[in-house]
């Protein structure tokens, strides 16, 4: 294992230290695994966050028309509700905190544990749960869908909503229907190691990659051999769209695009892949209004890549659209 690093143990606070040292707009609440806005806002707070390793979500995204704070565990682990109680906490001016939280059991378990602590300090606090990832089916029996890189752009509708100055419960809103118009999915080519663990999470051969792979190493539908990007492109976008037509048309529908990558696959690599998905809207006549190529969600080293899909309406268009000043997000 070659790392950029000291003692395991220590990563994610030097990580974190590093982050608040490289924008004077946010500071590090030491000790509690949070980066929030050093400038408080009279509006309603927004937070998310959750394992680290998937940079630079989460601590990236806070900033003003985004996050007013990110709340970061251990790589690939739950932050404890004390910690996310910490981050509504700097997020609160009084107006309430909307917590975006990404559909895994151990995120959904401590971020509403840590929202009824935050009701007996008088706190007004809500949540929405992101499930974008369309290679796993939604159940009422399981955690079901992962909630992936499409919580970036819920980081930003919601953000620019509170930045509006709109309710708690009119930013819920908007950032629920966000939730219901993206869906996103994913190739993996390689595995990635966790620094406390030393050796790859699984092992994909030369010549194959896994589809719908998870940002923590999680099974997808299978295994396949290594596509061409023509081949990975109609892969994703044809089984994002089936699933979108089973609640929306998609029929000359306006969307953003994010090709991102899982963090050692080239950009070449992820503007090919663009160019392909992009000929493949178009043959559908889907209108591509915004694109966003780069490293949003992260799996570590993982080489790959996910393609996400978020369906717009005018009010979507107007808050995706709003400046922010969050380091890794630009419009």
């Amino acid at each position: 294992m070659k790392k950029i690093m000291n003692q395991p143990e220590n990563i994610i606070d030097e990580m974190l230290k590093g982050i608040a040292k490289a924008n004077k707009d946010v500071i590090y609440c030491e000790g509690k695994g949070v980066i929030a806005r050093r400038e408080k806002s009279d509006k309603v707070g927004i937070i998310s966050g959750g394992g680290s390793g998937h940079e630079p979500a989460h601590a990236g995204y806070v900033g003003k028309g985004m996050l007013d704070a990110a709340v970061c565990g251990n790589v690939f682990s739950s932050p404890d509700p004390e910690r996310i109680l910490e981050g509504i906490r700097q997020a609160d001016s009084g107006k309430g905190v909307l917590m975006i939280i990404k559909n895994y059991s151990g995120d959904y378990m401590n971020f509403t544990m840590a929202l009824d602590i935050a009701e007996l300090e008088d706190r007004k606090a809500n949540y929405v749960i992101v499930k974008d990832d369309v290679a796993v089916e939604d159940s009422t029996f399981s955690t079901g869908r992962r909630g992936i890189a499409g919580t970036v752009f819920v980081h930003k509708i919601a953000g620019a909503k509170a930045q509006a100055g709109a309710s708690l419960t009119e930013v819920k809103e908007t950032a629920e229907k966000a939730v219901q118009y993206i869906r996103s999915m994913g190739v993996a080519l390689s595995s990635c190691i966790i620094p406390a663990v030393g050796k790859p999470g699984f092992v994909l051969n030369e010549n194959e990659m896994e589809i719908g792979m998870g940002i923590h190493g999680e099974p997808g539908v299978g295994k396949s051999e290594l596509k061409t990007s023509t081949e990975i492109a109609e892969i994703l976008v044809s089984r994002i769209l089936e699933d979108f037509e089973k609640s929306t048309s998609m029929e000359e529908a306006e969307v953003a695009l994010m090709i991102n990558g899982l963090g050692a696959t080239p950009l070449m690599e992820l503007y090919v892949l663009n160019n392909d998905v992009q000929e493949y809207l178009e043959n559908k006549k889907i209108k591509v209004y915004k694109t966003f190529v780069g490293n949003y969600m992260t799996a570590l080293e993982m080489s790959g890549c996910s393609v996400t899909l978020l369906k717009l309406d005018d009010e979507l268009k107007e808050c995706l659209d709003a400046p922010c000043n969050a380091p890794n997000f630009k419009v």
